[in-house]
């Protein structure tokens, strides 16, 4: 039997919530079947989501709370975006209530971590303004934190 367009739509969903792949939509529908829903604009919203999440993975074990927060940053903003458009289009879209829950979960683990790592960098930048300020970083003859020191001329 021939399933629907919602139905194969909410296959590809629940499919790209499990795998974390790019939404496939309309399995065998037809483009322009696919444009009149308006439901293909969450491929979007993944696309953006796992293209931020690449980024963040290349930043390592020990990245810089600065670019972190950044990062982040970007990727709450686009779980804003996406649970705005899902919340607005669940029902004419048919989007599964466990793939709602599971990005809801996700967004708030993502707006904690952001927050640690803004945080983070905030005391970091602090601390950096601290240091130039008592002239520990940045000073004619390399800084104490960052670089080496200049053994002091003279009388030894």
């Amino acid at each position: 039997m021939a399933r629907s367009f919602r139905a194969r739509l909410t296959m590809g969903v629940m499919a790209a919530a499990v795998v974390g792949a790019p939404l496939t939509l309309g399995l065998g529908a037809s483009p322009a079947a696919a444009q009149a829903s308006g439901c293909e604009q969450i491929t979007s919203f993944l696309n953006e989501r796992k293209s931020i999440v690449e980024r963040v993975n290349k930043l390592g074990k020990q990245p810089k709370a600065a670019d972190a927060c950044a990062l982040l940053g970007r990727l709450a903003n686009n779980g804003n975006e996406t649970m705005k458009w899902v919340e607005a289009n669940k029902d004419w879209c048919q989007i599964p209530q466990n793939f709602i829950d599971g990005l809801k979960a996700d967004h708030g683990n993502v707006t904690k971590v952001r927050g640690q790592a803004c945080s983070v960098a905030a005391k970091q930048a602090q601390m950096e303004k601290q240091a130039r300020e008592q002239g520990l970083l940045g000073g004619g003859g390399g800084d104490i934190l960052t670089g080496p020191m200049r053994i002091p001329q003279g009388a030894l």
